[in-house]
């Protein structure tokens, strides 16, 4: 992790100050469309595109060009018609279609494990929430929604370029950059060397890992939560999910951790031809979440046999690695 640099803080863009309030920034846009607007269209095929409305402007397609100053002044939910005659349907884009088609450094939490995060880990109205691994912002913005006008998130990201490409996706989603929001580009293990510029212990209710290797902050994120809070770790892979669990078991301040996956299927309805569709998002990530214990408090022991072969067992003899027992039983 190296030694100790102060915490970067990323300066939120300059807008007038009118605009930079929560309720100017939270507030669903609704209305007709207008001049910086962002609208998503999609053709008969379903392929969808995320334009920026502009005077003047012209969006281009392989099916010909719509002119932007026909859609200003239109309802949301219009249909216009490219030049080559195709129809599209113009909506604003949900944050489940924005995050899917924002710019990416590094890859975004979808939108499945997005809403498994806000209700598993319980990111409440006015929590405060520590974000370890800002990415390119999708999941920022689904926390910043959920913890509303009162809450606070506290992202920390260790590349600068990751934490400008979250910075603009983020502020590009509210129009303007969120009071709530703090965006960090420093190690998350700064947060523990108490400098000016970081939280004290206990200082939020929730705390989020999306990293390469979560199991190294098990200690740093146990320190930063209320007793109580939740740790949610997002992990891709099956030997990344084994270490987080194990660390957050072997923290000894964490109640026992819940591991699992979740995975969605479509389905085609076309009169009485219902079937699942061909394609699905499979899996995409592990989600751990862990309660934590109040100071000074012991996890009881589990009451679950462990599997055999979950941990090594050391050999019986020089001669028999396996070990007769275990031959016999027919474990090898």
């Amino acid at each position: 992790m190296g030694c100790w640099r102060p915490a970067t803080w990323i300066t939120p863009s300059r807008v007038p100050e009118s605009t930079a309030t929560l309720a100017g920034v939270t507030r669903q846009p609704r209305g007709p469309f207008a001049p910086g607007d962002q609208v998503q269209l999609t053709d008969p095929k379903g392929r969808k595109h995320l334009v920026t409305l502009g005077a003047g402007r012209t969006f281009h397609t392989h099916r010909g060009s719509l002119v932007h100053d026909e859609l200003i002044g239109s309802p949301d939910g219009s249909v216009v018609h490219s030049s080559g005659g195709t129809p599209y349907v113009a909506l604003r884009p949900l944050l489940a279609d924005f995050t899917l088609s924002m710019s990416r450094g590094a890859a975004v939490v979808y939108p499945k494990d997005a809403a498994q995060i806000v209700a598993m880990a319980d990111i409440f109205p006015g929590a405060r929430v520590l974000e370890a691994g800002a990415g390119s912002g999708a999941l920022a913005c689904w926390l910043l929604r959920a913890v509303g006008s009162d809450g606070l998130l506290v992202s920390y990201e260790r590349r600068p370029d990751f934490a400008e490409i979250t910075r603009v996706n983020v502020e590009r989603f509210f129009g303007g950059p969120h009071p709530a929001w703090q965006l960090r580009v420093a190690d998350l293990a700064e947060i523990g060397d108490r400098s000016p510029d970081t939280e004290p212990a206990g200082s939020f209710d929730r705390v989020v890992l999306d990293m390469l290797a979560p199991w190294e902050f098990t200690r740093v994120a146990a320190e930063a939560l209320i007793p109580g809070g939740v740790l949610c770790s997002y992990v891709a892979t099956v030997t990344q999910l084994s270490r987080i669990v194990e660390a957050t078991r072997e923290q000894g301040r964490f109640d026992e951790p819940t591991a699992w996956e979740s995975l969605v299927r479509g389905w085609h309805v076309d009169g009485l031809a219902v079937r699942p569709e061909h394609r699905m998002i499979g899996h995409t990530g592990f989600l751990v979440t862990a309660r934590r214990l109040a100071d000074g408090v012991v996890p009881p022991p589990r009451r679950r046999r462990p599997a055999k072969g979950a941990r090594e067992e050391p050999a019986e003899g020089p001669g028999d690695p396996a070990g007769p027992d275990r031959l016999r039983a027919g474990l090898v």
